[in-house]
């Protein structure tokens, strides 16, 4: 009777030990699937604060370019485009549907941006405007801090990536659905220069 005894608590033991080590993978991977959408959301306020930017610069713009009106209504198409995009990524960050269309806006918004501070460099007096240089300085600082959100993001998104796809944790990533999550990478050489905002 105590030989049984022993067994089927040896049993038990061996149990809730398994139990216990499967709570603590999908425990890990609840943390950082978390870590890498509260990443994404600090990209989102960024993205916003330079979409927040973008009519101003444009207004600035129009006063001086006012025979450009084409580029200016590209720059505030593709800034909606990016912001319809943005919204869409955050609402599922990671979703490789979300995050190829965000990065194919943003592509496109840094393109158009890039477009109007050609054109800007023909025109002294908006080069002079203090309200341009202003929005210069705001923008490129954004720039650069989309830049450093994106790395953050894309480092939680790797350590989640590994962690789901090691095993036995694999098992439990398949089991309760956790799916991989998608780099935020910008596709080309062109699309991965932040738009050139000089008026030196």
């Amino acid at each position: 009777m105590n030989t049984l005894l022993v067994i089927l608590l040896a049993i038990v033991g061996v149990i809730v030990l398994l139990a216990l080590f499967g709570v603590g993978i999908y425990n890990s991977l609840v943390a950082l699937r978390n870590r890498y959408k509260n990443a994404f959301a600090q990209i989102d306020v960024q993205l916003k604060r330079r979409n927040d930017l973008i009519p101003n610069l444009v207004e600035t713009a129009k006063g001086y370019m006012a025979h450009e009106k084409g580029t200016l209504e590209a720059v505030i198409n593709a800034r909606n485009a990016a912001a319809t995009a943005g919204k869409a990524a955050a609402a599922n960050p990671g979703d490789a549907t979300a995050m190829a269309g965000l990065a194919a806006a943003e592509g496109a918004l840094n393109g158009s941006l890039g477009r109007l501070f050609a054109l800007a460099e023909a025109y002294p007096d908006l080069k002079a405007n203090q309200n341009m240089l202003a929005l210069q300085q705001e923008l490129s600082s954004t720039e650069n801090q989309i830049a450093g959100s994106r790395q953050t993001y894309n480092n939680a998104v790797t350590s989640y990536n590994t962690q789901r796809e090691t095993f036995p944790a694999v098992i439990f990533a398949n089991l309760f659905n956790f799916t991989e999550a998608k780099l935020f990478e910008v596709d080309t050489d062109k699309e991965r220069q932040a738009p050139q905002v000089s008026f030196s």
